[in-house]
This record gives C-alpha cells, structure tokens and sequence, in this order.
C-alpha cells in the first residue's frame, strides 16, 4: 500500500483511446503545474491499437520512491475488459470511473465512490471519439482533488495538437460540466435525505 501521501491512479482501457496520453497529461498537470511529483508507468496488451492498455500515475507531495501502482486509490475504466481485470485492484474507499457506453458494471464495495459518464458518446457529438480521453479528465477534475482544475486544463491544452486546441478545451470543459451538474444532484439529494430524516 501506498503512504498516505501518494496518490495511485491506474486509467485502463484499450490502444487507441489514448489512455497513455491521459495518464501523461494527469502527470504534467501535478509535476509542471502544480509542483507536486508524478510518475507515469505505461502496459500494452499483445496489439498496440485495440489491446489492453493502462496507464499507472502516481502524485505526491513528496519524492515517490516506487513508481508502480499496486492498489489504486482511482480507477479509470474505458472497456470491459479494463474494468473486468482491473476491478478487483481498488482499495478500501477508492474512486471508481467508467464510461457508461462501454463498460457494464457489477455490484460495487459500498465503501467506493463511483460515478459514470458517457465519455465516448460526448467526445462523438464533440466531433472525434478520439477525444473521450479528455472528456474523462474533465471530469476527472470535478470529481476529485488529484490536481487543480487549471493544471490539468493547462496539461491537455500543452499536450495536443495547436490545430485541435479549441476542441479539446471543449471536451474538457464538457467532462468537467457534467461532474459538477452530477455532484450537485448528489448535494441535493443528501439535503433531502437530511430534512426528511429531521421531519
């Protein structure tokens, strides 16, 4: 297990979706951004494109002595496969992500918070399913504190083409919207559940 100050990410998917290039990016934004230290680690399933494929982030606020994942702290699943081999990996009070087109879930450890978003599906109405890796990092950034919003927003616009730029802002913003209007409905139905648990 990792020490407490280290942050375990594994994003999972298939070659292709650019689970490489989020996980390079979510190391940026901690490492160049926000001054903390970030490693990135990096499988590929027997083909490149359409294989299974991860990638290992580690964040911490100090020097990372082993830079492997072994029980994540978030898990990022963007296929059935990614989730089916990895689910099991995800520690007590883990953060579970899927994408809701691709990956069908099972029963979840109570302990875990989950959330789902259609990241391929945003990324095609966006114009490029190629852009579902930044649709999920958006995302990313409403739902947890691994990095500031503007480090991971200045990672992914430094990490990508200067001609697709004002589109994948777009992606971005369109993952972090839709984990804001989630944690909201999450607020207000725990402000319901509290007055009627007073009434």
């Amino acid at each position: 297990m990792a020490p407490q100050h280290e942050k375990e990410i594994l994003i999972t998917g298939f070659g292709g979706q650019g689970i490489v290039l989020a996980g390079n990016i979510l190391g940026k934004a901690a490492a160049i951004h926000d001054g903390k230290h970030a490693t990135l680690t990096q499988s590929y399933g027997p083909e490149a494109r359409g294989g299974s494929c991860s990638a290992q982030v580690m964040i911490s606020d100090e020097e990372i002595l082993f830079p492997y994942v072994e029980q994540p702290q978030v898990l990022v699943c963007m296929s059935q496969e990614s989730y089916t081999k990895n689910i099991g990996l995800l520690g007590p009070g883990g953060l579970l992500i899927w994408d809701t087109d691709l990956v069908q879930t099972g029963e979840h450890d109570p302990n875990w918070v989950t959330y789902s978003i259609p990241a391929t599906r945003f990324a095609e109405e966006l114009g490029s399913e190629m852009m579902a890796n930044i649709v999920m990092l958006g995302f990313l950034s409403a739902v947890s504190d691994l990095v500031s919003v503007e480090a991971l927003r200045q990672a992914v616009l430094s990490s990508v083409p200067p001609q697709t730029k004002d589109k994948n802002a777009k992606a971005f913003e369109r993952g972090r919207e839709y984990g804001e209007a989630i944690l909201k409905s999450v607020a207000m139905q725990d402000e319901s559940r509290n007055r009627d648990d007073k009434t």
